[in-house]
């Protein structure tokens, strides 16, 4: 495959899948802020299963980020990423803009309540807003029969979920499991931010939150477990924790014992933050 067709444009993106409507195929999408790793690939490989056509789109949204966060550093090479896609057989490359995408006089934004609430929100409380706004705008565009979402933004994923039900978007979401290394780190963009050092400290988030899933499996009081994990984090080298936090695997509510949960957790390591989870399955009976 010579690579994927590249479009910068509403208008040439929307004639190409249009094209292939004509040919009967299905189309799935893949959203991304670039900077592609295995984790992206893995759902490209998803999307290729899902659909005869794949469209991954790679625009790092100003909507989503803070004015104190690393919108001007969030790395960017496209390049790369178009080979990487290549690689991997994707059909088409959505490139916009951020004029492309919000033009002069853009005013409009999208709220999802239920499990936008919390975690992420207490801390980057503009962020699901512009995920959720940048997300339908996408979906309007493209139409797609499905898209995919990687597990790693947990929060994320629900949200989408959320927003697809109640506005009747006609979107299959498709999560897909966390892709970590070799010693459990998930995989992600930011993961670049990391030296050596930092890199050893980051591959024991995923430890910790195994570790404490199965306690709170187990029947370990939830409070005293979440404590206890927030406190080797600090130990074990992360400057701050923002949360540590079990909550019901499909709502995001307060977690109870014997359903299926999630144990998510954000830290930071320097001026790096990185977020994880993990799931709580239900102690057998």
């Amino acid at each position: 495959m010579s690579g994927p067709i590249v479009v910068d444009s509403v208008a040439a993106l929307r004639t190409q899948i249009r094209d292939w409507r004509r040919e009967g195929l299905k189309v799935a999408m893949v959203p991304t802020m670039g900077a592609l790793h295995d984790g992206h690939i893995s759902l490209v490989r998803i999307a290729l299963e899902k659909a005869e056509r794949c469209v991954v789109s790679i625009f790092v949204n100003p909507a989503q980020f803070a004015p104190t966060e690393d919108l001007d550093k969030y790395p960017r090479q496209l390049a790369r990423d178009l080979d990487r896609l290549r690689e991997a057989g994707a059909h088409l490359a959505f490139t916009p803009t951020v004029a492309e995408m919000y033009p002069t006089g853009f005013a409009t934004k999208i709220s999802v309540g239920g499990p936008s609430a919390g975690l992420e929100t207490d801390f980057r409380p503009a962020f699901f807003d512009g995920v959720a706004t940048v997300v339908t705008k996408l979906f309007l565009q493209a139409a797609p029969d499905c898209a995919v979402f990687g597990e790693k933004d947990y929060q994320q994923l629900c949200v989408v979920r959320q927003l697809c039900r109640d506005l009747d978007l006609p979107v299959e979401i498709i999560g897909a499991p966390t892709v970590r290394d070799s010693r459990g780190l998930a995989m992600s963009s930011r993961n670049a931010y990391l030296g050596g050092a930092e890199l050893e400290v980051a591959r024991k988030l995923n430890a910790v939150l195994r570790q404490t899933a199965t306690e709170l499996a187990s029947g370990a009081d939830e409070a005293s477990a979440v404590g206890e994990a927030t406190e080797a984090l600090v130990r074990a080298g992360f400057r701050k924790v923002d949360y540590v936090a079990a909550r019901e695997a499909m709502t995001l509510r307060p977690w109870r014992r014997n359903r299926d949960g999630r144990l998510l957790a954000a830290a930071w390591l320097g001026t790096t933050r990185l977020i994880d989870n993990v799931e709580i399955l239900p102690a057998p009976e």
